[in-house]
């Protein structure tokens, strides 16, 4: 046993070996023997690591450091756990089974289908939140992050009046908040109604409307596959959508993506990766493909007033436009710091910053690690940051002259 100063606050640690699997080397995490609080005065708080998000990836992060000496806390911007998919579409759907979609430490339940729905994934974060007594603090809605050069420390302000002096910072906001909204000629002039998926909430609201569904991925898909059963519905993708054979979903993906990063790791030449196509056939698919009703055809190439214009020249008719186009990392709060690229991205070793030394982003996509962006992927990114940021906050012990 030992003793260790951090931000003031004095806590016990003891070094533990943990074994992650048979394959693989031990390693050494400092594990928290008694509370590691902040330190507050009024409305600041002073804290070692500071976690910006509270979706999946920011309960890995949390995972890995309650089980060390640092004091930390997980600023969560909505009003209650699950991350970003309180905010999806009630149909929705992970592309594995539960075993193959679960965050470190605690398998996710079995359901009573295959593939978990929504309210299955908010359950299962709720509860991995609680079982592991994670310190959430929400609604904080983080605005800027400043580093203070003189004092060695970031400064996180929210919209509130609360705000904390970190000696790290996670950033692991996601994308969710940052739609790509693509602007087609004649975008203003169109009357009818255009979303994002990511507003988009149930197929009740365009029954019986006329509907272009504009995104040849997983998403686009599968609110193709629900929407037509209820709307006439058009598909508009950029290039014709390949599908996954029906014996492949994200179990595989994840497989590859993990052979990929060992191959890495261990200095060879990763094989590149299989395309075998895009879009998982989970049941919902399946069915809607067996109808004919997952027909594409080019992307239309400027609104009117009451529709759109295709390739050929022919115009439709349309009421609504949903784009299933995607989201860039929602990163605004790093602004202050002058780290992100022209391309949206924070340039990064892994998952530190290669600017800001104390600054690490997890579970972004491929950027910050392989499968980062999974529930099953981001467990190995959140442990690699941890165990970094526990090597560069250790204290330095101090030499002897002999």
């Amino acid at each position: 046993m030992g003793w260790a100063w951090i931000s003031g606050s004095q806590v016990r640690w003891s070094q533990k070996i943990v074994r992650r699997d048979t394959h693989r080397h031990p390693r050494v995490f400092l594990f928290r023997v008694t509370d590691s609080r902040a330190t507050s005065r009024g409305n600041e708080s002073e804290i070692d690591v500071a976690v910006i998000g509270g979706g999946q990836s920011a309960l890995a992060v949390g995972y890995y450091l309650r089980r060390t000496a640092l004091s930390y806390v997980l600023l969560d911007n909505a009003s209650s756990a699950g991350g970003a998919w309180p905010r999806t579409w009630g149909s929705l759907r992970l592309f594995s089974p539960a075993q193959w979609s679960s965050l470190p430490g605690y398998l996710m339940p079995r359901s009573a289908d295959e593939y978990p729905t929504r309210d299955d994934v908010i359950a299962y974060l709720a509860e991995y939140e609680r079982r592991y007594e994670l310190p959430v603090v929400r609604p904080v809605n983080v605005t800027r992050v400043t580093w203070s050069a003189n004092n060695e420390r970031f400064i996180i302000e929210s919209d509130g009046d609360r705000s904390w002096r970190a000696r790290a910072v996670v950033s692991a906001t996601g994308t969710w908040a940052n739609p790509v909204l693509p602007v087609v000629p004649g975008f203003a002039e169109f009357n009818g109604q255009q979303i994002h998926s990511a507003s988009y909430v149930s197929p009740e609201t365009f029954r019986g409307r006329r509907v272009v569904v504009v995104g040849g991925g997983n998403s686009g898909a599968q609110l193709v596959a629900e929407l037509s059963l209820v709307a006439d519905v058009t598909w508009a993708t950029l290039t014709n959508p390949v599908f996954l054979p029906d014996d492949v979903d994200g179990r595989y993906l994840f497989e590859q993506a993990t052979r990929r990063y060992k191959a890495i790791q261990e200095g060879r030449v990763p094989d590149p990766p299989r395309s075998l196509g895009d879009i998982v056939a989970v049941p919902a698919i399946r069915e809607a493909r067996g109808r004919g009703a997952l027909t594409s055809r080019p992307m239309f190439t400027r609104f009117t007033t009451h529709g759109v214009v295709w390739p050929d020249g022919s115009e439709s008719e349309v009421d609504a436009v949903i784009w299933a186009t995607g989201f860039r990392p929602a990163l605004a709060h790093l602004a202050p710091l002058g780290v992100i690229g022209d391309n949206g991205r924070v340039e990064t070793n892994g998952t530190r910053s290669i600017a800001m030394n104390r600054l690490w982003l997890v579970g972004y996509g491929e950027w910050t690690g392989y499968a980062s962006a999974t529930l099953i992927g981001v467990g190995r990114s959140a442990r690699a940051t941890v165990e970094q940021i526990v090597t560069e906050l250790a204290p330095q012990r101090p030499t002897h002259d002999r």
